[in-house]
């Protein structure tokens, strides 16, 4: 159990240990499918035919048109060159609407795409496992630590300390906790993620594919590894950029004060982009928390790059404070959980 306050702030490097993609890797995949110079060739991807079918069917949902929403799949295209992430294009393209649109969209269904072939399945393979095998994977090392040593009785203390801050679009931890819950304490699932929709705080700052059935929201609902939703023009209005952010003084307090209660604050699988950065320490007043960084991987340079970035933001003079490892984050979690539990 994590006794003292704490904020978990989950990047795409942590996904990797559940082949879940990264940014790099999602922004290749939405180059690859929106290769509409392709369309009309024998050569053309399951995905680009997708594309174009559920274009020609949202373009006037949308208020444009399809020819509108190829230009502007083409115009993210372009810019893949001179990107690492999908999140930066669409940053770059704040002022115009069909890019906003076909990258949201996008990022939805390959979000949904890669849920669906994820090692997370979307329910035990057998009676008495969980949904996702291992522990070599930052999910399951999480899970041990929020359970242990909880009896019953206060099973919903379990989350009172702490707050994640996912940077993914998928629904992994919202997903696999219960489970989790479910196993440790003999509830039934449905129990089970009641507890965990009330009690764990989960902020995503650039959105989620849609909320899973037991969120109760229709309008936003799709089922893990959902394929082709209908929804999926609501679904892609949960997603957003960092101006959409810093647009919203309710969001900023919002992840103000989850950044600031945390007494210790992990950074799992986090890569310290400038705009993720930037959107996190946006204001913080901070207490000295006790900071743990996994990075895989790392050199010298580059360790001495982001401490020194902490320092300046944060404000934190005693290195005593820092810790930065060269680990995977299941390996963190694992190796730091009796500090995280203390």
């Amino acid at each position: 159990m994590i006794r003292t306050e704490t904020t978990l702030i989950v990047g795409a490097g942590a996904n990797r240990e559940i082949e879940m993609p990264d940014g790099p890797e999602l922004l290749s995949k939405i180059a690859g499918g929106f290769e509409f110079e392709r369309l009309d060739s024998e050569v053309k991807s399951r995905d680009l035919v997708a594309f174009h079918h559920l274009f020609e069917r949202v373009a006037e949902p949308l208020g444009t048109t399809y020819d509108e929403l190829v230009r502007g799949a083409m115009a993210i295209r372009d810019a893949t060159l001179v990107s690492t992430s999908i999140d930066a294009i669409l940053e770059q393209y704040g002022h115009d609407g069909a890019v906003l649109a076909t990258g949201k969209l996008a990022i939805v269904y390959y979000t949904l795409q890669a849920e669906a072939k994820s090692t997370l399945a979307e329910a035990p393979r057998s009676p008495g496992e969980l949904p996702l095998r291992g522990q070599d994977n930052w999910l399951f090392q999480l899970g041990q630590l929020i359970v242990k040593g909880v009896p019953r009785a206060k099973a919903e203390e379990c989350f009172e300390k702490l707050s994640i801050v996912c940077f993914n679009y998928d629904r992994s931890i919202e997903h696999y906790l219960p489970w989790v819950v479910q196993r440790a304490f003999g509830m039934t699932i449905e129990e089970a993620q009641e507890l965990v929709s009330n009690r764990l705080q989960i902020v995503h700052p650039y959105g989620v594919a849609g909320r899973l059935p037991y969120h109760m929201e229709e309008d936003y609902e799709a089922a893990w590894g959902a394929q082709d939703p209908d929804n999926i023009i609501s679904l892609a209005k949960r997603i957003y950029t960092a101006s959409e952010r810093a647009a919203s003084r309710q969001f900023r307090s919002f992840l103000r004060a989850e950044m600031t209660r945390g007494k210790r604050i992990g950074f799992l699988g986090f890569g310290f982009d400038p705009m993720n950065v930037a959107m996190l320490f946006d204001e913080l007043e901070h207490d000295n928390p006790d900071m743990l960084i996994s990075l895989v991987d790392i050199g010298d340079v580059e360790r001495k790059a982001i401490l020194r970035l902490i320092h300046r933001l944060t404000g934190i003079e005693d290195e005593g404070l820092l810790t930065l490892e060269d680990m995977k984050a299941f390996e963190l979690l694992r190796n730091y959980g009796r500090f995280l539990e203390s």
